[in-house]
């Protein structure tokens, strides 16, 4: 551990390195760990840039619904790259350790596409609202300006969301323990660590968080409450069928991300419970973006068509390629 002395704090030092100490009872499983999370890793990322692929490829996909979920996968990639790879490094060489810029760097991207999440997902939710309580008017209302307008709003919303964070958290001093008992650099964990009085601190970022996350989680909640009254009004079981089955996927996706995230924060910080948070926090940074792109491919037909044909071009292709060889 790499220590600078700071004359303001006497005879403290200020820590240089953290250690994530990730799931420390599963030591003896550390490579079971390492090919569960790098087939995990390798998934998510095939997953969600096919669908990319997909969106930007297939001229029938160029939908408002599937422009929020070109984005949505492009966000799971950056979402799952900014933690998984550091945590299959530290199962394959036992390195936990990681400086404090490149922890600060870490979670910084964390907040930033988790905030940008919880904003494209409300807007997702809000396009299927007027898909169903508003067919009449959806194509009129839903154009591209506004497609663009919400999805530039969501990444730009997370922007400003981790840098006030993050800039409110660089006031923070370490001075030992260096030991984060997390798979990776959380809020909370981070500040638990430092020397500095946080609970001014604590108040602060608890206020930012909420004014930029309980929004979105607002209207995504509304827009569900009056598409499921409008799906409750339609005559018949088929037509009720049908136009649940526009929103299920997202409904899902929405219902694991903010259920996990609802768990980790509400769960009391105890040392009983620290192993329950990190396998709720492991479902909303890991497996929510190996899931998105499974949930999206596997339960929408769109997307299982443009698979398909993609699929046999690409063996057309290759036929012939092989035929003029």
């Amino acid at each position: 551990m790499q220590e600078v002395e700071i004359p303001e704090l006497k005879n403290q030092t200020v820590i240089q390195e953290f250690i994530l100490l990730g799931f420390k009872h599963l030591q003896n499983m550390k490579i079971i760990l390492f090919l569960v999370f790098f087939v995990i890793y390798v998934m998510t990322i095939t997953g969600n840039v096919l669908i990319i692929v997909l969106v930007v490829a297939d001229r029938h996909l160029h939908t408002p619904m599937y422009f929020f979920l070109g984005n949505l996968s492009c966000l799971e990639t950056f979402y799952s790259s900014a933690i998984l790879p550091r945590m299959l490094t530290s199962f394959l060489t036992g390195n936990k350790t990681i400086s404090v810029s490149g922890c600060f760097v870490q979670h910084y991207f964390f907040a930033y596409l988790a905030a940008v999440e919880c904003y494209l997902l409300s807007a997702m939710s809000y396009d299927r609202y007027l898909a169903i309580c508003k067919p009449l008017h959806y194509t009129s209302l839903m154009n591209g300006k506004l497609c663009l307008q919400l999805a530039a709003g969501s990444w730009m919303t997370g922007f400003l969301a981790s840098t006030t964070t993050i800039v409110l958290m660089s006031q923070l001093v370490f001075c030992g323990p260096n030991e984060i008992d997390h798979f990776f650099c959380d809020t909370f964990p981070i500040m638990q660590l430092s020397c500095s009085h946080t609970l001014f601190l604590r108040i602060l970022i608890l206020i930012f968080v909420s004014l930029f996350t309980l929004p979105p989680f607002t209207l995504t909640l509304m827009s569900y409450i009056s598409i499921i009254t409008a799906i409750l009004k339609i005559p018949s079981i088929t037509g009720r069928q049908k136009a649940f089955s526009t929103c299920s996927s997202h409904l899902i996706v929405v219902t694991i991300f903010y259920g996990t995230i609802a768990a980790v924060y509400a769960l009391p910080d105890s040392t009983n419970l620290r192993e329950l948070n990190k396998a709720f926090s492991a479902f909303y940074t890991i497996l929510t973006p190996l899931v998105n792109p499974l949930i999206y491919s596997l339960r929408n037909k769109d997307v299982r068509e443009s698979l398909q044909k993609s699929a046999i071009v690409a063996w057309v292709q290759a036929q012939v390629m092989n035929h003029k060889k």
